[in-house]
């Protein structure tokens, strides 16, 4: 099987250090869960069993990780090594802390992704021979599945392109370099590329509107953010609804300027919606860093209720600047994670300086003024490359980095970083474990739900407070973008006493696939802000 694990007396060294120090104050923990997997992880998606798909490209010449069996990837077009032994992709299995070899053969840099309803990854572009094409990776239960690839399969070249999956669980493909355009996976009709003159209208000298910000906004249109400028677009008409005020100050934040954004927790009964953007890298950011002159990052962040009817821009200010950080809605439905990235410089190869070792947590409902909380810093620098996903657990699993055009280890500001870390944050400390709830019913997961029905949950607790149902699609992490991240607060009724410290709790669907597109999700009962662990349904 070719399995890579940890052993079960490192697992609990660091089970103890990890109790031991939160209960040592707040912040949150960090705890490295593999010191090298043999790749850096470029791209990151969670799957429904519970299992990492990680890649990098392709085209940089040897990887850290052998491939199984003697297999090689013979590849004429290859630019760095035409036989090619190595992976550039692994699964790793959460549950383990094992991790495995996975084989791609056409190069996926840059590339993008999304989950199909059925739970299947769909992967999309990338560079060179893999720019059109799309891989599927089907999850199971034994070490036997791998990538399939599709050459061709695309319309067009996608690079540095964003997915976002529909309510009719087709994938929409946003854009790309030098792709003024957009696409759909599987398609519909003969109809290939469609023009998106928004992606000309938001390029500027230094792009700035690669990998644009895209979600699916509760009345069914897309809200799409690209430099500076955001609209709201039919996409089943090809128009633009809405056009929103530019950000103010008026710098980009999307790659290469490259900041981060999240559409915030939409709750029952979803009839309104409010995106985040933060960070990013002022305007001549790149072509000042490529002449060694790496500006201060962008501290602000904005949001802005997108549903209303005369939408406007709130300005606030992070604790420190950052550039390539990526944005994490935790399961608490209050707290947004703003981890990775610099305070310097700009996305691209060695263009990053000064790294941000410390997360920050964000709470929309807070007052202005009071909303970020610096959190624990990690030791290990995450610029160029870097992503994070949550797990069904609660942590938020961290890994790639790497500024460099090949894999760098020696004589460097900042190695090639292969290693897989995790955040705790406060909420999985031992002080809480009287309020952690504990799902016991359904006892078989994951649980089919249907749109608009009501289910009852059965769970523990020590003590009951304010509780709250909240469910997240795990999302298709690059480039400082989490791709159909969604948390969703469910409509519950009173909890009510099943037994000594036990409840029932009866929860709604989301109404409509325009809320909730059709997959997997990972659902949390959530008291006085202390989460469960997350149990996986699907919604179809």
């Amino acid at each position: 099987m070719n399995l890579s694990c940890k052993s079960s007396h490192q697992a609990l060294v660091v089970l103890s250090l990890l109790q031991f120090m939160s209960a040592a104050g707040a912040g949150g923990l960090w705890t490295i869960l593999q010191s090298s997997i043999g790749i850096s992880a470029m791209h990151m998606q969670l799957l429904h069993n519970d299992r990492i798909i990680i890649f990098d490209r392709t085209d940089f010449g040897l990887s850290n990780l052998s491939l199984p069996a003697g297999r090689c990837r013979d590849d004429p077009l290859d630019q760095a090594l035409k036989h090619d032994c190595s992976a550039h992709s692994v699964e790793y299995d959460v549950l383990s802390n094992c991790y495995r070899p996975l084989t791609i053969l056409t190069d996926t840099w840059c590339s993008s992704g999304a989950v199909a309803a059925d739970g299947r990854l769909i992967q999309t572009g990338g560079f060179n021979d893999g720019e059109r094409v799309v891989r599927i990776f089907q999850p199971c239960s034994n070490a036997d599945c791998d990538w399939v690839e599709n050459p061709s399969t695309l319309a067009v070249r996608r690079w540095y392109a964003t997915n976002q999956i529909l309510p009719d669980g087709r994938a929409i493909i946003v854009g790309g370099r030098r792709q003024p355009n957009y696409e759909f996976y599987p398609k519909d009709t003969a109809a290939g590329a469609f023009s998106f003159p928004f992606l000309v209208e938001t390029r500027d000298p230094e792009e700035n509107n690669l990998y644009p910000f895209v979600f699916l906004n509760v009345d069914g249109n897309l809200f799409i953010f690209a430099n500076n400028r955001a609209i709201l677009f039919d996409y089943t008409t090809s128009s633009v609804v809405r056009t929103y005020p530019t950000i103010p100050g008026g710098d980009p934040r999307n790659y290469p300027s490259t900041g981060s954004s999240v559409l915030l927790p939409v709750s029952s009964p979803a009839t309104e919606a409010e995106v985040l953007v933060c960070g990013g890298a002022p305007k001549g950011s790149y072509n000042l860093a490529t002449n060694g002159t790496f500006v201060r990052a962008l501290s602000t962040c904005a949001r802005m209720k997108i549903t209303d009817p005369s939408p406007a821009w709130e300005m606030e200010t992070m604790p420190m600047a950052r550039v390539m950080g990526d944005m994490i809605l935790l399961p608490t439905g209050t707290d947004v994670l703003i981890v990775n990235g610099a305070t310097a410089g700009t996305a691209g190869w060695e263009l990053g300086r000064e790294p941000v070792l410390n997360p920050v947590v964000y709470r929309p409902g807070g007052p202005p003024g009071d909303r970020f909380a610096v959190q624990n810093p990690s030791s290990i620098p995450r610029l160029y490359h870097s992503t994070a996903v949550l797990l069904r657990d609660g942590r938020v699993v961290v890994g790639g980095s790497n500024p460099h055009v090949y894999y760098n280890f020696s004589g460097v500001q900042f190695p090639t970083e292969l290693s897989l870390e995790a955040f705790s944050p406060d909420y999985l400390g031992p002080e809480f474990s009287d309020l952690r709830p504990q799902i016991e019913a359904p006892a078989v997961f994951p649980m089919e739900l249907s749109y608009g029905n009501c289910f009852t949950l059965t769970f523990t607790a020590g003590a009951l407070r304010n509780v709250t149902v909240t469910m997240i699609a795990p999302a298709f992490a690059t480039h400082s973008f989490s791709m159909n991240q969604r948390l969703l607060i469910l409509a519950i009724g009173e909890p009510a006493s099943a037994g000594v410290s036990r409840y029932e709790v009866k929860a709604e669907a989301p109404a409509a696939p325009v809320i909730a597109p059709p997959g997997y999700y990972m659902l949390f009962v959530v008291n006085e802000g202390v989460p469960s662990e997350g149990a996986w349904v699907h919604i179809q």
